[in-house]
């Protein structure tokens, strides 16, 4: 099959070589001339040194050449760019073709989710599907056995999809909860960068624990609030993807956070990282989404103090600490809480 996948960063480039050893024809589109022209020089995105871009991976910064034939499109760029990228999709894909999106977070100014900015640039008949789970680039892009989730309200486009990407190193199962599948991926950021901080503040293993275990809480409770399914929250793209966001050398999150908790500002610990931190824009939207649909989420909320209000981040520890006492799990009407 003739696949396009927007976005050439690290994860996008990592999605083309997976699509290239499955036998599609693949095209890696970029948003950026020079970003583009070093990739064709080189044959290797500088995000994911070492690794050879084959010469039948074509790159172009033309996005209306990249959707001609098309029959998948594949959105992989940062969460700030999912919104103008789709609208510079509309109208030139073909019927038929299938829209995944493999980018991680929520709109910041609108709070959406990546589905429902698809469905309204691209049309809802358009079939879609979101792909996540514990996808380090760095390691699909080495073929490291890696397993994730791919969700579409229509099985059949889930199952579809999993065709398109699975293979003996990448592993998909399906599922219709695509609000759970989409929260799971944004919100895990933002308990990975509170992660981060903690060790950068040089607290021990059971803060971190504590952090994971109380943060997929509040992960599954705004889910299900918004019509996800709290079991979602317990897979792969909620208890796997933050497992390897908060423990692993790759990253981004955890590494901001720790610069943050060493004493950096948000704004320097960002450029030191020197590429997106998904969390950070995570968690803007995710204060203003829990106030919205009134869901406390006191973990996202601190680690918002501290990236956007200069809150100290021994302060917003000391603040969690001192809540008020509860048990752990909800009880009587409450009973689908997790808090």
């Amino acid at each position: 099959m003739k696949i396009s996948i927007f976005g050439s960063g690290a994860w996008g480039t990592a999605i083309a070589l997976l699509l290239r050893d499955n036998g599609h024809a693949v095209t890696l589109w970029s948003k950026f001339e020079r970003e583009a022209e070093v990739i064709l020089k080189s044959r290797e995105n500088p995000l994911l040194r070492g690794i050879y871009i084959p010469e039948d991976i074509k790159i172009t910064t033309d996005a209306e050449e990249a959707t001609r034939g098309v029959g998948a499109a594949i959105i992989a760029v940062p969460s700030f760019a999912v919104r103008q990228t789709s609208e510079e999709l509309a109208g030139w894909l073909d019927e038929g073709c299938v829209v995944v999106c493999m980018s991680k977070g929520i709109e910041k100014d609108t709070s959406s989710l990546f589905s429902g900015i698809l469905k309204e640039t691209l049309g809802r008949k358009m079939p879609f599907a979101s792909v996540s789970g514990p996808t380090h680039a760095e390691e699909v892009a080495l073929r490291v056995p890696t397993a994730c989730v791919s969700a579409s309200e229509d099985i059949h486009v889930a199952e579809r999809v999993q065709g398109l990407l699975m293979n003996d190193n990448f592993r998909v199962y399906t599922s219709t909860d695509v609000v759970g599948v989409e929260l799971g991926a944004a919100l895990k950021n933002v308990i990975a960068l509170s992660a981060g901080i903690s060790d950068g503040l040089g607290l021990g293993d059971n803060t971190i624990a504590t952090l994971m275990t109380r943060g997929l809480a509040e992960m599954a409770e705004l889910s299900v609030r918004m019509g996800g399914r709290k079991e979602t929250l317990a897979g792969l793209t909620g208890l796997g993807d933050l497992i390897v966001t908060c423990m692993s050398r790759h990253s981004r999150n955890r590494r901001a956070g720790v610069l943050i908790g060493k004493g950096m500002s948000a704004e320097e610990a960002m450029e030191d990282v020197g590429a997106v931190v998904e969390g950070y824009y995570a968690a803007s939207a995710a204060y203003e989404l829990a106030a919205k649909v009134g869901v406390d989420m006191p973990i996202c909320n601190e680690c918002y103090r501290v990236l956007f209000e200069n809150k100290s981040p021994i302060d917003a520890m000391k603040d969690l600490m001192k809540r008020r006492r509860k048990s752990e799990q909800s009880t009587g009407e409450e009973r689908w809480v997790m808090r």
